[in-house]
């Protein structure tokens, strides 16, 4: 359950992270948007928590490996032969955010 937990949590960062770039590119502010998810939609520590990470732009420090969690998953997946398409767009996506902050965040 704590993979599956761990998984989900990095969906929800992807996700926030993905709208925040959204309303950015059409001028709001993402701090007002994070806010509307957290007090709407979302009132939740894990969203509360992180999407002040990403209003913030605050990418450190962090509690854990996302890749690290999202790759736990998957391979408990495949174990069952269950495929996780998102979570493969997830990790694709993080190995990339790595490379091109030089090796220090996922």
């Amino acid at each position: 359950m704590k993979i599956a937990a761990n998984s989900s949590i990095a969906c929800a960062i992807e996700s926030m992270a993905e709208a925040s770039a959204l309303v950015k590119s059409y001028g709001i502010a993402v701090p007002d948007f994070i806010e509307l998810l957290t007090h709407t939609l979302y009132p939740s520590p894990v969203y509360k928590g992180y999407g002040a990470m990403i209003a913030e732009q605050r990418f450190s420090p962090v509690g854990s490996s996302c890749l690290k969690e999202v790759r736990l998953a998957l391979s408990a997946g495949e174990a069952n032969n269950l495929p996780l398409p998102f979570g493969s767009v997830l990790r694709d996506s993080m190995i990339e955010a790595i490379a091109q902050s030089d090796g220090h965040l996922d």
